[in-house]
């Protein structure tokens, strides 16, 4: 069902793609050299052959969409519907009753942020 509502949002609003082209350039690439630099050293270093030259990259990628969700980067930019009517009057899943105005588009009930994962295909 995530994985459903993270389709709809690409199609709709192009979450994933906005934030690529953002942050390539000062996150992402520096991300993943230093993540096979590292990975490259340990090899050198006697470290097995199955250690995952991309493990840390990945993970530096998930934080940094994670932050691009939470200052409400996307939010900034003006996109069309940008930042969401929901997020404008405060929906919260969690709380049904209570209203967060200040809330990040995208950021509801947390779910979509905490099930981003990256990788890195051959």
């Amino acid at each position: 069902m995530t994985g459903d509502v993270a389709e709809w949002l690409e199609r709709r609003y192009h979450v994933l793609e906005i934030f690529w082209e953002q942050h390539a350039e000062d996150a992402i690439a520096p991300a993943l050299e230093n993540s096979l630099q590292g990975a490259l050293e340990s090899v050198l270093m006697g470290a097995p052959l199955t250690l995952d030259p991309y493990g840390t990259a990945t993970s530096a990628i998930e934080d940094r969409f994670r932050a691009f969700i939470d200052l409400k980067e996307m939010d900034a930019l003006g996109y069309p519907g940008v930042p969401t009517k929901a997020s404008l009057i405060g929906v919260r899943a969690r709380f049904k009753k209570r209203r967060d105005p200040g809330r990040p588009s995208f950021q509801s009930s947390g779910l979509y942020e905490a099930s981003m994962r990256a990788w890195v295909e051959p």
